[in-house]
């Protein structure tokens, strides 16, 4: 060969290797895939210790990633938290400060439940001013897709409207409408075959936007109905959890009185637990999608729920036990939550942190996890999460919560604070207050106020400066409180009320239990 030629092929493969080593630093940013249940509890899955639920494909996300053992959502009903996950803001910020729908002020009075006090009004919509997370990654040349339950918002506030390029099912209303089986109402999803699962749809959905989209970084954002009321799932479902119901023994008592409301105190609904199955199946199917195109590696995952599982009000349908209430109480058991990240080179596999985090932090920590700045005109009040996520600490703070409405599973106007293991609960009524130490009273059944009056004191300071540095609303006395009604509320619901709670879940346990006529792939019924 010729010095020549020799000379030329140096200089070609010179400049391919150069290219190669070009390409290899220029790795495509990590894909997305945000996991969000509706309704479902901090101890309704296997690997937060129900012995009853299974949940293997959510399992997998905490265990090939970080658990954080004391996470929270910044609200104990849905629109605040999902609100806030999207824009890294307390709700008392971006103004939803309950479920986009619920009644305030002198509307109140409609429900007849005979309350002291009206609640705040609040947003309805989320707010066109915030810079939501998918604004942010699809700025940054992500395609955004949202598949689900949205309920922030009407017409002109879906999906579309806040950043999404892509939206399957979002809409207005917090459930699903027409139930979880096809056919249903939802004018962003075309229902498919009669009998088809809305959970499996939503998964399916997602997998194949994940496949039409693999080229270039994507947000996924899967958004599950489920496993909010109605409670509703398949035959083959309801025998498999009847059957393990019955062989562990079945309770004689299912419900206590707390408070203001009955409170599930057993996990054994065959029903609900068959939702959470699907809902655990679907996820598999985006899982095994990551999978199948070998994209898993390069993909952060993340899983939680906006809000405690559902022991009161609503279906009544599982246990939080051994934290106290549920969905709208302010207890744990009403904010404490599932809480995941798998961060692939980041997080270590079975990982886990007992630091307190927040809805709030999701927005910082995505945004950190793939190199985008938070823009500076959205004033989050979270903190980044990879601090953590690489076995460091991150600074102490305090955590907020602030409810000035009455929830439907009968929760109190309240406003929360939690610092360290001590958590101070102020209810708006009548200006009483609860410490407890999560660390030894997890239950929260051993109030300290009476032993650490100077801690109440400091906590309540703090607390009051933050509710006036962002602007609380706050619930107002109503004048035609009549306390004798609401006393014969209550005793109803503890006597009558009791009685059919018991008898009615007792009968999902029966071997002649019938399903209502709106499911297992029946006709459709419509819902207000």
């Amino acid at each position: 060969m010729k010095r020549s030629s020799i000379a030329l092929l140096l200089i070609v493969c010179s400049i391919l290797s150069v290219e190669t080593l070009s390409a290899a630093e220029k790795k495509t940013p990590p894909n997305i895939v945000f996991i969000l249940a509706d309704d479902l509890g901090w101890r309704d899955l296997s690997n937060e210790g129900s012995p009853f639920y299974e949940s293997p494909n959510i399992d997998r996300i905490a265990n090939e990633g970080m658990k954080f053992t004391r996470g929270y959502a910044t609200c104990q009903v849905c629109s605040p938290s999902r609100a806030s996950i999207l824009t890294g803001k307390y709700p008392t910020k971006h103004g939803i400060t309950t479920w986009i729908g619920d009644r305030a002020g002198e509307a109140w009075r409609n429900t007849n439940r005979h309350d002291s006090h009206l609640p705040a009004e609040y947003d309805r919509n989320l707010r066109a001013s915030e810079i939501t997370l998918a604004e942010v990654l699809k700025e940054a040349g992500y395609t955004t897709y949202f598949a689900g339950k949205w309920h922030l918002g009407s017409e002109g506030s879906w999906p579309t409207d806040h950043g999404f390029d892509i939206n399957k099912g979002g809409w207005d209303v917090g459930g699903p409408r027409g139930g979880y089986f096809a056919p249903w109402q939802n004018p962003n999803l075309e229902s498919g075959p009669d009998g088809e699962s809305l959970s499996l749809r939503l998964s399916r959905e997602t997998a194949s936007f994940i496949e039409d989209h693999q080229d270039k970084p994507f947000l996924a954002y899967l958004s599950f109905y489920a496993v909010h009321a109605p409670i509703q799932t398949t035959p083959d479902l309801w025998k498999k959890y009847r059957e393990k119901a019955v062989a562990a023994g079945l309770a004689d008592q299912r419900f206590l009185w707390d408070r203001r409301l009955a409170v599930r105190q057993v996990q054994d609904c065959p029903i609900y637990a068959g939702m959470i199955e699907a809902m655990d199946t679907a996820v598999g199917t985006v899982l095994d999608k990551l999978d199948e195109l070998g994209l898993a590696e390069n993909t952060i995952v993340c899983f939680t729920s906006d809000n405690g599982g559902v022991s009161s009000g609503d279906a009544f349908s599982t246990s939080n036990l051994p934290l106290r209430g549920g969905k709208g109480r302010q207890w744990e058991g009403g904010i404490r939550e599932p809480f995941y990240i798998k961060a692939p080179g980041v997080t270590k596999a079975g990982s886990t942190s007992d630091i307190p985090v927040s809805g709030i932090d999701w927005y910082p920590t995505l945004l950190d996890l793939v190199d985008v700045d938070v823009p500076e005109a959205q004033a989050i009040d979270g903190v980044s999460l990879l601090p953590i996520l690489k076995g460091n600490q991150i600074a102490d703070r305090p955590l907020f919560w602030h409810y000035p409405h009455y929830g439907n599973q009968g929760g109190e106007p309240s406003s929360i604070m939690t610092q360290d293991d001590w958590k101070l609960i102020y209810y708006h009524e009548d200006g009483r207050s609860e410490l407890y130490n999560i660390a030894d009273d997890p239950v929260e059944q051993n109030n300290l106020v009476a032993q650490h009056p100077d801690k109440v004191k400091a906590m309540w300071q703090t607390l009051d400066a933050w509710l006036d540095r962002t602007g609380a609303k706050f619930p107002q006395p109503d004048p035609n409180f009549n306390a004798e009604k609401r006393r014969e509320r209550w005793n109803n619901l503890m006597t009558n009320g009791m009685d059919r709670l018991e008898k009615q879940h007792a009968n999902f346990l029966s071997k002649d239990f019938q399903p209502n006529k709106d499911w297992w792939g029946s006709a459709p019924v419509t819902r207000d």
